[in-house]
């Protein structure tokens, strides 16, 4: 497989929230300990999670799963509030990065979310497990901000 051609993760959910809100959860510390990660979602702590959200800034979040501490890091490359955010995604120590692209397109209840991780071929194993995980944390994201995610 050509490594230029990634294969990609799709996750797309309506929830029921505004493109505004949905796309602001995407951005705070807070929120964003509230679904990306944390003992909601699976057995970890979170440590630390900062970011700088403009186009260029970084984010690194970091949690504790079974004693050891793992830091996903990424670069923010597009940010059109609220349609649209991209970012680069990865774990420390590896410099190893993928693509994230969120898309937000409001319903007239709400917004239909679709999350596009593009992954190097390499990875091709792992897509599934990756849309999962995804999948678990956009809904997790619907509950955060108290309203109902649809496939």
């Amino acid at each position: 497989m050509n490594p230029e051609h990634p294969v990609n993760a799709v996750v797309s959910r309506r929830i029921d929230a505004s493109p505004d809100r949905v796309f602001d959860a995407w951005l705070s510390p807070e929120m964003i300990g509230r679904w990306m990660f944390g003992p909601a979602l699976r057995d970890e702590e979170v440590v630390r999670i900062s970011l700088d959200a403009r186009v260029g800034g970084a984010f690194s979040f970091v949690v504790r799963r079974q004693g050891a501490e793992i830091d996903h890091v990424g670069e923010y490359l597009e940010m059109s509030r609220p349609q649209r955010l991209v970012f680069t995604w990865g774990v420390m120590p590896s410099a190893d990065r993928s693509r994230v692209t969120v898309e937000l397109v409001p319903q007239e209840a709400g917004t239909t979310l679709t999350l596009t991780h593009e992954l190097h071929p390499d990875w091709a194993e792992y897509a599934a497990r990756t849309e999962a995980s995804w999948a678990l944390m956009i809904d997790a994201l619907a509950a955060a901000l108290g309203k109902a995610a649809h496939r």
